[in-house]
């Protein structure tokens, strides 16, 4: 398959590397000629950041933008390329947004976090495809099941939803490490330490209901502790973290208010 990519991001890095060893990868499109140039050398591909350079004679064009940039990128494409399946990367942009205005629209979402330096599981990423059209979707799913084991057709409305999931499991998690380094790190104490407990709250989610594996303060609505952590937080002048520590602990409190 003849492949072109519309962004030169994180996403775009991955998936054309990986898809390199399948198919050919053609263009790589950027608004930043460099950008398209060094992933486009990556993989034996041509750069442009001229839409007028496009080559048509393609099987399929993957957008790899960020989300807002999606529908600007396919009214600018469409025209170019006509009959060519088009698909976009994004988790949380319906595939109507792609279809209003180009025929053959699809969706391809791997259900990833990506950074440039590391490498991605792919075997066992989720993979979600989407398409307006049976032999697309038929070729989208063959294409995905080349990199992964978990392969799935999803609605966009479902794709949403574990979009927004995975912005609490990974995006909003990630930063609650963050957190927590700030936190050790203002009284020098190695953050290496909280990583046997990182790795078992994790491990435990991965087995059992969240809800039920909830420990801690606020589950047990011990108000001395919770007011002695807050009081500190202030002390330290971090309101900024007191406010979401009250906030998660009112939360995981009133979650489990049933259970006592």
């Amino acid at each position: 398959m003849r492949i072109s990519f519309i962004g030169a991001g994180r996403v775009a890095h991955h998936l054309a590397h990986v898809l390199n060893q399948h198919h050919r990868i053609v263009q790589i499109y950027s608004r930043t000629l460099a950008t398209a140039q060094t992933l486009a050398a990556q993989v034996n591909a041509t750069a442009t950041i001229n839409i007028e350079e496009l080559n048509p004679e393609i099987d399929l064009v993957i957008i790899a933008v960020s989300d807002q940039a999606i529908a600007s990128v396919i009214a600018n494409i469409h025209q170019q390329l006509p009959n060519i399946l088009i698909v976009h990367t994004s988790g949380s942009t319906d595939i109507e947004v792609l279809a209003c205005i180009h025929v053959r629209a699809g969706v391809f979402y791997p259900l990833q976090t990506f950074s440039l330096d590391r490498d991605i599981p792919w075997l066992d990423t989720p993979i979600f495809v989407e398409a307006k059209f049976e032999d697309d979707l038929a070729l989208l799913e063959e294409l995905a099941n080349q990199l992964s084991t978990r392969v799935y057709s999803y609605t966009s409305a479902q794709r949403l939803s574990l979009h927004l999931a995975a912005v609490f499991a990974c995006n909003f998690t990630n930063y609650c490490y963050d957190m927590a380094k700030q936190i050790v790190d203002a009284q020098q104490v190695d953050f290496s330490l909280l990583y046997p407990l990182i790795l078992e709250t994790a491990n435990k989610a991965l087995h059992n209901d969240p809800k039920l594996m909830q420990t801690g303060p606020a589950m047990r609505g011990d108000q001395n502790i919770l007011k002695m952590h807050e009081q500190m937080l202030h002390d330290r002048q971090r309101d900024d973290l007191k406010s979401i520590y009250t906030l998660m602990s009112q939360q995981i409190l009133q979650s489990h208010q049933s259970k006592s």
